[in-house]
């Protein structure tokens, strides 16, 4: 008899929907910063993100380095976006996971959806443990990943601006040695 598992986590991000949706969803950009996830690619090398595509995802070996093949589904650029496993993720019958992205002021509200169906009462609560923590920490993950790289241009754009200052003063130190030369 199977048993039903939802988890529903959100998280206000420093970022533009369409940023994140593109993070979120495209499997080369997910695999670089999401930590649960060790391989996402297209089943097809050509293939681009749209519904119906299929996906080869492979967990790390805290999740138990499970590989499976999702098909996305429901894209719409850039509010929402999930997949659906094809076939059994383990002690999963089937696994989804939704994403959903809500322009708000100062960034976008992110909400990660993840929904399973396992096997064996026995084996419901650790395998819900651990989902609600891929959950969490991909969230996470996510928000880390936007806020170093606006922390990354912060720094660059401080940088450029000490420099130009440092010039400024240069520039100045040497204006004034000329002026006093010509007094004398």
């Amino acid at each position: 008899m199977s048993e039903t598992i939802s988890i529903k986590q959100n998280i206000v991000v420093r970022a533009r929907p369409d940023v994140l949706y593109r993070l979120a969803l495209e499997p080369k950009r997910r695999v670089k910063w999401d930590p649960n996830l060790t391989k996402a690619e297209y089943s097809e090398p050509d293939a681009r993100l749209t519904n119906n595509v299929l996906v080869r995802f492979k967990f790390s070996r805290r999740l138990l380095g499970l590989g499976f093949t999702a098909k996305y589904g429901q894209l719409q650029a850039p509010q929402r976006g999930g997949w659906e496993s094809v076939r059994n993720v383990g002690p999963l019958e089937k696994l989804t996971q939704g994403w959903t992205f809500k322009a708000t002021p100062g960034g976008t509200e992110v909400t990660l959806t993840l929904n399973g169906r396992v096997r064996y009462k026995w084996i419901k609560t650790p395998v819900e443990r651990m989902l609600n923590n891929m959950v969490v920490s991909t969230l996470l993950a996510l928000q880390r990943t936007v806020d170093a790289q606006g922390a990354q241009l912060m720094e660059d754009v401080g940088r450029d601006m000490q420099k130009k200052q440092e010039e400024e003063r240069k520039a100045l130190k040497e204006a004034q040695k000329a002026a006093r030369k010509r007094k004398k």
